[in-house]
């Protein structure tokens, strides 16, 4: 039997002392940044990956990778290339795609379902992060055939290169959201 729900992708590194969250490692410590990628990955997946609404597939690097998961979920390999190769390849097997990053503190069930919701109207939906980069890119059916082609990854510039790719096309946005990628961006989590 044909398993006709979404897909939510969520972009995961296997969580490594020395290969997660290096900026922010930086700032308060590789062990650190250690213990909140990780406790960041339960919760994305605690909170999003075992609804019965769609289908939840672990996209891991390194390739090979072994992930230290609570409850069993597809893992597939996120391939050579940048971001944007490894998005792309990714998606292309699913008719309504979602991702997600392992490393968004709030990401929950509400904000999967309203962005399979929006893409019934919009070709496209991002969710922007404060940094000007996104948290969340859901694409449907119709898509340009580069969607993530000539972004720069890691600016300012990321949500609004990739929106670029979708000229004609209808985008819709969710809610903005922080990411934690420096020690500034921890302490403030911290704060709230």
């Amino acid at each position: 039997m044909t398993d006709h729900r979404p897909v939510l992708l969520v972009f995961a590194r296997a969580p490594r002392l020395g290969a997660v969250k290096r900026r922010l490692a930086r700032g308060i410590g590789a062990r650190a940044a250690l213990r909140f990628y990780a406790g960041q990955l339960d919760a994305v997946l605690r909170a999003a990956a075992f609804d019965r609404r769609w289908r939840t597939i672990i996209c891991a690097t390194p390739d090979g990778a072994h992930m230290p998961l609570r409850r069993r979920l597809p893992l597939r390999d996120q391939g050579h290339g940048d971001l944007g190769q490894r998005m792309d390849r990714a998606t292309r097997p699913h008719r309504r795609v979602v991702i997600v990053g392992s490393d968004i503190p709030g990401i929950g069930a509400a904000d999967i379902a309203a962005a399979f919701r929006a893409l019934h109207r919009a070709d496209a939906v991002f969710g922007p992060a404060e940094d000007g980069g996104y948290w969340l890119v859901g694409l449907g059916p119709r898509r340009p055939s580069r969607p993530f082609g000539h972004v720069r990854w890691s600016s300012e510039h990321a949500l609004g290169d990739t929106i670029a790719n979708f000229t004609g096309r209808r985008i819709a946005l969710l809610r903005i959201l922080r990411d934690v990628d420096t020690a500034e961006d921890f302490w403030a989590l911290r704060q709230l």
